[in-house]
């Protein structure tokens, strides 16, 4: 991800000798994101990855600790935090909240295909299952209240056409604010985007970035998780991907009436979210060089094409 607090390799070197790691041999900055500094680190004893947390409350991070543990233990292959010699898995740096964590091996998948798809539905699902009954909570900062805001900003400023499609939105996220549908909750990674899960041919190898992780719906992280995964080269949703990562979850969990009834709404609240960050992001970056800024329009004309949805849940698996 972009870098916003560099590290030397001095300062670095000062870090790692709190750890049984052994000396460092080389280090470089990781681009490609809008939120935390991360780095590729290689020591005597191996490589891992360096994240300094940018955004978000440091009274949250012993959450993110937690969880990461609990999933390595479910054997999910996530990044998990090393303890230094004093058993510590949370450091500072540079005056940033630090964390160590083991690199993963893989590679992003830029085309996906339905077997990749439907190994991620399945991963999530185990996700969900991991985190249920572990007593993890964590408040999102970009929920439905959140969303209702920056809607109502974004609107006193758009177009006529994108006013519209904001509009068309509100009653949406009133209804789910207000009556709280009682859909399966479980700890969602919040943003299981290609770029966030590593494969090695079609064996998922790793599952990245749970600095958004938070208590929510498990359908609502599986509507983000669609929304990026299952598109034409054109940007619409493709049928055959979605019913592939559907059946995938599926396979692990099997969905409830009730959430077949708000699926498509949590696919245009999944839009609308990034829609709302991205844009946040862009206006807040603009003029920052070095900042990898990701289009809002993308999402924009996904939620536009999501006025009309045709690939519902398979509650008959």
């Amino acid at each position: 991800m972009s870098v916003f607090t560099p590290v030397s390799p001095e300062q670095l070197s000062g870090f790692l000798s709190a750890f049984e790691l052994g000396r460092l041999i080389d280090h470089r900055d990781i681009l490609g994101g809008t939120e935390n500094s991360n780095f590729f680190v290689a020591t005597e004893r191996g490589e891992y990855v360096l994240t300094l947390i940018e955004r978000g409350p440091t009274a949250d991070l012993p959450f993110l600790v937690e969880l990461l543990d609990r999933l390595h233990q479910a054997g999910l292959p996530v990044p998990y935090a090393i303890r230094d010699r004093q058993g510590r898995a949370l450091h500072q740096l540079n005056g940033r909240p630090a964390l160590l964590q083991p690199r993963l091996f893989g590679t992003h998948v830029g085309a996906a295909d339905a077997s990749h798809c439907h190994a991620v539905g399945r991963a999530l699902a185990q996700l969900h299952e991991a985190s249920v009954g572990s007593g993890l909570q964590r408040r999102s900062d970009r929920g439905l209240d959140w969303m209702l805001q920056q809607t109502e900003r974004l609107r006193q400023r758009s177009d006529t056409r994108a006013r519209q499609l904001l509009e068309e939105m509100v009653p949406v996220l009133e209804r789910l604010h207000s009556q709280r549908p009682a859909l399966p909750e479980a700890v969602l990674h919040g943003d299981l985007f290609r770029d966030n899960v590593l494969f090695e041919g079609h064996h998922l190898a790793g599952i990245i970035d749970f600095h958004n992780a938070f208590s929510g719906w498990a359908l609502y992280d599986l509507a983000i998780c669609v929304n990026d995964w299952c598109l034409t080269a054109e940007g619409a949703l493709d049928a055959r991907l979605a019913e592939a990562l559907l059946a995938g979850y599926a396979s692990r969990r099997r969905f409830t009436p009730l959430e077949a009834e708000n699926w498509p709404d949590l696919l245009r609240v999944a839009a609308l979210r990034f829609w709302l960050s991205r844009q946040l992001a862009a206006d807040r970056y603009a003029e920052q060089g070095g900042v990898l800024i990701k289009a809002p329009a993308h999402f924009r004309e996904l939620l536009e094409r999501h006025r009309r949805i045709t690939v519902g849940l398979p509650l008959a698996l």
